[in-house]
């Protein structure tokens, strides 16, 4: 029971707008009640999480005035104090107003889209005031239903010149923060823009300063369009890309489900935080997920505690995995390397080629060697249930 108490190190985050979810969705009413966002930070350092994370207006509502902006942050400041609650990512909200039903930072109106920079610029610094080092922009607005209604090629530019301008003014401010980019298939538009974590990645090579933005990849975002989460995952990894993710689970092509993690794909979610732990990720685990609709917030605090738990089960067994005799041979015998194929890798010369060129391969024996695969991956179901 103890092995599975998050602490400190742990890194685990949740949204105010997580844990703060009434229930309400297309169909129905909230269920429970509103709390304020020092009351969650109450109920997220009860459940052992290490730090809490908002939207502009997950803190101060749209259209607080000055004087009741000022009181929810000092409650809030107070709670963070009294917890020890840190506050390591911030974004902005550009979706929920009617003003950005046709997208912020791409609308077709230019009031708009200076409207969303404002907006953002302002988040910005309330996101640092409370000591955040990584700001997500999630465009859940940058799409089309037509596409009679708008250029691609246009949407993309200005989507870019609103990036550089907003790592121009960390810059000028002096801030110490990078920016993530979190992709979406769809929902709420019909079609988003950059819809998975690759397109991200292929944008940000285009900034002034890719140095500065990287990638928040989530994964029911990218199990909506049937992708291997992971894979993704490792992606931005390989890239140095990986400022920030996103934990919660999904069914594939359904809406946005945003489910405790683990609690649908169990292998999915185990070979992501195998990945995680491999490679030493020193970021945020953070979980952009909700409790089911059926709960009170003793439910809720059992769903963020669950989150929790579950990553540290699976860290567990991502540990047994790699201590595991059998599981670890099989792993040697498919990884077998004598080393007599060095000579044709590594960086490219006329020479190398012309005797890659020349050298006999058996085609024939190279397709009768065993891979053992179907054990490699029984073994792995096994110890997923209890048995390794």
């Amino acid at each position: 029971m103890n092995n599975y108490t998050p602490r400190p190190e742990h890194k685990f985050t949740f949204g105010l707008w997580t844990v703060g979810n009434t229930g309400r969705d297309p169909f129905g009413a909230p269920v429970r009640e509103a709390k304020t966002p020092a009351e969650l930070v109450y109920l997220l350092a009860d459940a052992g999480a290490y730090g809490v994370n908002f939207h502009d207006n997950d803190l101060i509502p749209i259209d607080a005035s000055p004087s009741e902006a000022d009181a929810i942050k000092k409650s809030f400041r107070k709670a963070l104090e009294d917890t020890g609650l840190k506050v390591p990512m911030a974004t902005t909200n550009l979706f929920y107003d009617p003003a950005f039903k046709d997208g912020a930072f791409t609308a077709n109106d230019p009031k708009v889209r200076a409207y969303a920079i404002q907006k953002t610029l302002k988040a910005i610094d309330l996101g640092v005031e409370f000591g955040a080092k990584v700001y997500v922009f999630w465009g859940g607005r940058e799409g089309t239903e037509t596409d009679s209604s708008k250029s691609a090629v246009d949407a993309i530019k200005r989507n870019r010149e609103a990036m550089n301008f907003f790592c121009e003014y960390a810059l000028d401010q002096g801030y110490d923060l990078k920016f993530a980019l979190e992709a979406k298939p769809n929902e709420p538009r019909g079609d988003l823009y950059n819809p998975t974590t690759g397109h991200m990645l292929a944008f940000i090579e285009t900034l002034d300063h890719p140095e500065m933005v990287g990638v928040n990849p989530e994964v029911a975002h990218e199990h909506m369009a049937g992708i291997n989460f992971m894979h993704g995952v490792a992606q931005a990894w390989e890239a140095g890309k990986l400022f920030h993710i996103d934990l919660n689970d999904q069914y594939p092509g359904r809406y946005d489900q945003d489910l405790r993690f683990g609690s649908r794909d169990i292998k999915a979610a185990f070979y992501l935080v195998k990945f995680l732990e491999d490679v030493n990720y020193q970021g945020m685990r953070h979980y952009d997920a909700h409790a089911y609709r059926t709960e009170d917030y003793d439910g809720v605090k059992d769903f963020a505690v669950g989150c929790m738990r579950t990553y540290l089960i699976l860290k567990e067994k991502a540990e047994k995995f790699n201590q595991d005799t059998e599981i670890q041979a099989l792993l040697k015998e498919i990884n077998a390397d004598d080393g007599s194929m060095d000579q044709y890798f590594g960086k490219y010369s006329a020479e190398k080629a012309a005797s890659l060129k020349n050298a006999e391969f058996d085609r024939v024996v190279l397709g009768k060697r065993r891979l053992p695969y179907e054990r490699l991956d029984q073994l792995t179901i096994e110890l997923l249930l209890g048995l390794g």
